[in-house]
């Protein structure tokens, strides 16, 4: 029985989420691993709107921090249980993607980039100026999800690591399970027919700016969930979640992996999550190491990581 590219790509994260932490010399990585699922979520987002639609945005931390804030707030002001509160994000993610979206997907190329930086830059700015809600750039506690404790009573005692670790880990594959599923439909199919040439996929009947807006408005979705959970493992949030740097890292993840390919993408998160990890020694030419990565990367392996990888593995097998 042969196994289908979406079959493969899901037992290969069941597989890295359930046999990796037999690898682990100590609890902290739990804590790494998580980080990086976050980030695997945040940038299968990324796959749907650049991999799939090839539409570029430079300002998805701002929905992350939406997702991250409405955990923090929504719980005191509005009486929501955490869980609930990660729907709200999520729904007024999608909500301010679809207003938004609508004027600035007619850009293109560097000025669809530079509208999506003003829009995520603006989020940034409310969450660190509106101090009376937010506090501002001190940052604001998130309360606990509560569901650690129900697995308890369940007889399932995980340490906050280790439920962390794994919860992350379950949202990530949900997640490029449902990127995977759009891939293989027939608006997955539409979107990489736009991504090829948006005039050959108006001349074959697609609505263009429907589907632009569509892949916008999913991939906000993805990285406000990201932004809850990061929220709520960490128990505090400050605006840096939403910052410039933010979205650009997500961007760098996903090309570094291959923005085409979802299982690409958190590989290429993996490797951004763990390298800063790894150049602690070097903590002064950090910036310096990553930035040499990104340019070989770019230079010599322009469809990311992973596909170069396997492109070659595949013709040496020739």
């Amino acid at each position: 029985m042969k196994l289908t590219p979406k079959t493969t790509t899901l037992l290969v994260l069941a597989a890295l989420v359930a046999i990796t932490p037999f690898f682990f010399p100590s609890g902290y990585y739990y804590r790494v691993g998580a980080l990086i699922f976050v980030n695997g979520l945040a940038v299968t987002g990324i796959v749907i709107l650049t991999g799939y639609a090839g539409q570029v945005s430079l300002g998805h931390a701002g929905f992350a921090g939406i997702g991250g804030y409405a955990c923090a707030l929504a719980p005191v002001h509005l009486g929501l249980p955490p869980a609930l509160a990660v729907v709200l994000g999520a729904v007024i993610s999608a909500a301010l993607a679809w207003l938004v979206g609508r004027p600035i997907l007619r850009l293109k190329g560097y000025y669809l980039g530079v509208a999506s930086l003003g829009m995520g830059i603006l989020i940034s700015m409310v969450l660190n100026n509106e101090r009376w809600l937010t506090r501002g750039p001190d940052g604001i506690d998130v309360p606990d999800l509560g569901l650690r404790g129900v697995l308890k009573d369940w007889g399932l005692n995980l340490s906050n690591g280790e439920f962390w670790y794994f919860f992350s880990g379950i949202v990530m594959i949900l997640g490029a399970w449902a990127a995977l599923n759009l891939h293989q439909s027939p608006t997955g199919r539409a979107l990489r027919a736009l991504h090829g040439s948006e005039i050959a996929a108006r001349t074959v009947g697609v609505d263009v700016s429907r589907l632009k807006l569509q892949a916008f408005v999913i991939s906000a979705v993805y990285a406000s969930v990201s932004g809850s959970l990061l929220a709520l493992q960490n128990k505090f949030i400050t605006p840096d979640v939403a910052g410039f740097m933010h979205s650009i890292e997500m961007v760098t993840m996903a090309v570094l992996g291959g923005a085409g390919s979802v299982l690409g993408a958190i590989f290429g998160a993996g490797i951004l999550t763990l390298l800063p990890q790894v150049l602690t020694v070097f903590a002064e030419y950090e910036q310096m190491v990553l930035g040499l990565v990104m340019m070989l990367v770019m230079i010599f392996l322009r469809e990311g990581l992973l596909p170069s990888i396997l492109r070659k593995l595949r013709g040496t097998g020739e």
